[in-house]
């Protein structure tokens, strides 16, 4: 029987880039210092940044919990989002990203919270919001933000171009706190 390969704190993870890899370590480094916690919110990554964050051993330290709402329900009844605030904006919104960010920190016991809400294809996507549409927002107990991109490539790519911008907007509000 062969052993699985280990690299560092990483297990074997073959779509893992060092680039994601040592954001995730600045993201430990930077919490850990502070003594608080992160949770995500994720819609378009289906857990993907909840699952990239917990790859790395003792994460349990700095990472409080993962809500994964894929459907609109799933946003009301997980985080507390408004179905009213769902239906005027639409899912893929500055208004629901901030309001999953934000529902994530009250429904948690971390002091920081990274929303993820977006179309990544190959279909969902309009005119007004194109496949690659992203909306990432975070917040803390005393600031809230969100901020669009616009993704190119396939659903992987999109999803992977996500996971990234979600850690580094996680890192520049650790950084402005």
């Amino acid at each position: 029987m062969t052993q699985p390969f280990v690299s560092g704190l990483f297990g074997y993870n073959p779509w893992m880039s060092s680039d994601i890899r040592q954001l995730v370590n600045q993201l430990s480094v930077a919490l850990l210092r502070k003594r608080q916690k992160v949770c995500t919110a994720e819609s378009c990554t289906g857990g993907l940044i909840a699952k990239t964050l917990t790859d790395l051993a003792g994460s349990s330290d700095w990472f409080d919990r993962g809500f994964v709402t894929y459907s609109n329900a799933a946003k009301s009844e997980m985080l507390g989002v408004p179905a009213s605030l769902i239906e005027d904006y639409g899912a893929v919104s500055e208004a629901v990203a901030n309001a999953m960010a934000s529902g994530a920190l009250r429904h948690s016991k971390a002091d920081y919270a990274v929303a993820v809400t977006g179309i990544a294809g190959p279909g969902g996507g309009s005119e007004e919001k194109p496949v690659g549409t992203v909306w990432i927002a975070v917040a803390s107990t005393d600031q809230l933000g969100a901020r669009c991109h616009r993704f190119e490539g396939d659903r992987s790519a999109v999803r992977e171009a996500t996971l990234v911008s979600a850690i580094e907007a996680m890192l520049d509000l650790l950084s402005a706190t």
